[in-house]
């Protein structure tokens, strides 16, 4: 059975930024010459955002910018440490910050799908930048009004893909119980893992990652329209000898990514065998896929998507488009994507793709 697409929400942090004005802050915190400065500078303009949204508060932020900021506190502050905050001062960051965002999200899809929390039978919550319990899913039954008797499910440390994950237990929630009301929601406070000290590899997430939440009502096909989206099937593969080129790790002062030069290699020599493999067991070949929901890690891994599928110019529009105006916000942001083509009426079916450590794919077909 497939899991209807009855409404999506998204969120983001009131505080809209610049990629201008988050270089200046990258300066300030972790460059201590100018030809640091300048090779710092061009790796954020290699990533082709233009603005993210962030949790800070826009003062704190402006005034590091322009190097007026004393106060030492606040993300972007050293501190007595020059590593910055430690883990624990973090997580309580995470844990303040993640549930406005993710009720926000859940709210508007509750909204969009015309559907009241209190026939929600299931929750699926999915996030990697944050852990703390109670979670924000019981912040969710509190604050949204879900059923105290709701089922819950975490989707846990997963990475980018994560909210793909997150689908497929919603839609085996619904296979198996066909009355099943599912809201799945991702959130993400990735800013609070900034890296401080100067590490050009470690500082490519810095330079990508943002804040956000999006979530997803999903129930049986025939609780949808007609020509409602709906989710068909999943998919996974790790890549052989892979583990080397993303992980994320939990360290002394926030969690620790390493992001490899490789992984566009990787995906050029494994994705469009397993791909190809994978669509061919639903009867269908790429040049059938109407559209793709392609996870922007970054700019280079959605276009060596493109050229390992030999996929027409332009094909990832909206991956591009929500990496430009949003950043790449972690699970939640292949969630902003699907939401964008939902909205344009984008032809299917579609294939959704996300990447995490492993080096792993996940897809979602959708019909």
């Amino acid at each position: 059975m497939s899991l209807a697409v009855l409404g999506i929400g998204t969120a983001l942090p009131p505080y809209r930024y610049t990629q201008d004005e988050i270089v200046a802050v990258a300066r300030t915190a972790s460059c201590r010459t100018a030809d640091e400065a300048e090779i710092l500078e061009k790796l954020y303009r290699q990533t082709h955002i233009d603005t993210r949204y962030l949790v800070h508060a826009p003062v704190l932020i402006s005034d590091i910018a322009h190097g007026t900021n004393d106060s030492g506190t606040g993300y972007f502050s050293k501190g007595t440490d020059d590593r910055g905050p430690g883990t624990a001062e973090r997580m309580a960051m995470y844990a303040r910050d993640a549930l406005p965002l993710a009720q926000e999200a859940a709210r508007k899809a509750l909204e969009d799908a015309s559907i009241s929390a209190a026939a929600i039978t299931h929750l699926v919550t999915v996030s990697c930048t944050g852990f703390s319990a109670p979670g924000f899913d019981v912040g969710l039954i509190k604050t949204l009004g879900l059923p105290a008797g709701v089922e819950r499910t975490h989707v846990g440390f997963m990475g980018c893909h994560g909210a793909l994950n997150g689908l497929r237990v919603a839609r085996s929630f619904v296979e198996s119980q066909p009355q099943a009301r599912v809201l799945v929601c991702a959130v993400e406070i990735s800013s609070i893992h900034y890296y401080y000290c100067w590490d050009p590899k470690r500082m490519v997430g810095n330079a990508l990652f943002a804040d956000g939440a999006a979530a997803l009502v999903g129930g049986p096909a025939e609780a949808g329209a007609n020509d409602g989206w709906r989710a068909v099937t999943n998919g996974s593969c790790v890549f052989a000898d892979s583990e080397y080129a993303m992980t994320w790790s939990i360290g002394n002062h926030g969690f620790d990514m390493t992001l490899s030069a490789k992984i566009p290699n990787l995906i050029a020599a494994h994705l469009r065998p397993w791909l190809e493999q994978w669509l061919a067991s639903q009867r269908l070949t790429i040049r059938d896929i109407g559209s793709w929901a392609i996870h922007p890690g970054g700019p280079r891994v959605v276009s060596s998507v493109e050229e390992a599928l030999g996929l027409p110019e332009k094909t990832a529009w909206a991956s591009y488009e929500v990496l430009a105006n949003c950043g790449n916000m972690s699970s939640p942001t292949v969630l902003f994507i699907l939401n964008r083509l939902c909205q344009k009426n984008a032809p299917r079916p579609c294939v959704a793709l996300g990447f995490g450590p492993g080096l792993t794919v996940e897809a979602a077909l959708f019909d």
